[in-house]
Order: structure tokens, then sequence, then C-alpha cells
């Protein structure tokens, strides 16, 4: 089997988006036009962080204080997914779910084989999208080799973290969500598939996005 690209525009109901998760087929959304400044809509609230963070550091930002933020119009979207589980598959609905509430232009890479999940980050790159999300604990380690090489491209990792992220990673997790990856000592006792439900999927998709688009980069979110 082959990674394998699903692409579809978030401008349609939800029910399509997933639709399109499922069957590999979508549109050909053309993101080869110019683009102007993005600049996210709304601001966040007081609680989300008090100061600009250090690279790495770990924010706990108040509940809701990312809910005035959209992305910016015109928003590119990749969500890269690796994993059956059920906690996958509940992370990539948030992110589709998300995007199509916001009217984001969103693309999917989904990865069918753990082996081929670094030719999968390549693929989403290629894409030319504003932002990766990442779904899936086993992509941890792949976006750990891969990321540190291209601080161009931004990624937000949902549902777990890398152990060293540089400025262009950004991670929004909480408890029983938070895996660093195999190497790193008791990562898998923070994987608690339980603890992946819609509601934390869906404030950990806003909350990271939040952070993404007003330049707060390169952090974990945590949630609780």
């Amino acid at each position: 089997m082959r990674v394998r690209t699903q692409r579809s525009s978030a401008a349609v109901s939800v029910a399509s988006a997933l639709a399109l998760l499922l069957s590999g087929c979508g549109s050909a959304d053309d993101w080869s036009g110019p683009r102007s400044e993005l600049q996210p809509i709304g601001t966040l609230a007081p609680g989300f962080t008090d100061a600009p963070p250090a690279p790495g550091a770990t924010i706990a930002p108040r509940s809701g204080s990312w809910d005035a933020v959209h992305p910016p119009q015109g928003y590119r979207v990749v969500l890269l997914t690796l994993g059956d589980d059920a906690a996958t598959a509940t992370l990539s609905t948030a992110v589709a779910e998300w995007a199509a509430a916001e009217d984001v232009s969103l693309k999917t890479v989904t990865v069918t084989e753990p082996e081929r999940a670094i030719d999968g980050i390549v693929e989403a790159m290629e894409l030319g999208p504003d932002l990766i999300v990442s779904a899936g604990d086993e992509l941890v380690d792949p976006l750990a080799v891969v990321t540190a090489s291209h601080l161009d491209r931004q990624f937000l990792i949902v549902g777990a973290q890398l152990p060293e992220p540089t400025g262009n990673v950004t991670a929004a997790v909480w408890h029983g969500a938070s895996s660093r990856g195999s190497e790193v000592a008791n990562s898998s006792t923070s994987s608690d598939p339980d603890a992946v439900t819609p509601d934390r999927a869906d404030a950990a998709v806003r909350a990271g996005v939040a952070s993404v688009v007003n330049g707060i980069t390169g952090i974990v979110v945590w949630l609780g």
C-alpha cells in the first residue's frame, strides 16, 4: 500500500468533509495562487498566556480564552494522519469539523503504513499549506526527525507532543493525550484512548490553531 492523499474543501458540510476522509475522494483545490499576509480574525482573551512563552515552554490557557480567535480567510490546512484506532479517528474528525465550521480549505494526507510516515510528512509539506495538523501517536517519532529541518513549515500536533520541539512545532495536549513518542521513557503512560473525547479534541484543535495564528509557536498548550 502507499501513502494516500485525500483532498477536500471545508466549505462543504461536516458530513461531506468526513465522507472525504473515509472515501479518498475530493476536489482538486488549487493552492498555487498568490498569498496575502495572513491575519487572524479576533483576539485572544486574557488568560491565554500572561507573557510570550519561552521556546519549548508549556502554557496552560484559561478555558475559552481562545474562543474569539478564528483562522484567516483562505487559510490552508493539511491534516496528516496515521492509525486506525478510535483516538486517531476522533482527532481527525475534530479537525474536519473545525475546518468545515471555519471555512478552512482542508486537504488530508493519510499514511497507511507506519514505515511510510516520513513520506507522508514530505507529501503534506509539498502541498504548501499554511499549517499541517498531525493526528495519531505514531507520527510523533517521524515528526521529530523531519520538522527541525523544515523551519519554514508550521506544524500543530493534537493529542501528542515532541520531546524537543523546534519553533515551528506547537502541540495541544491534555491528561491522557500527551505522548512524547517511543524514545521517551514512560511516554506510553501518557496515552489513554478514553481521554480522547470529541469535546477534548475540538478544544485542542481550536486552542492550538489560535496559538499558531497568533505567532505563539514552538510551545505546548496544556488543556489539563
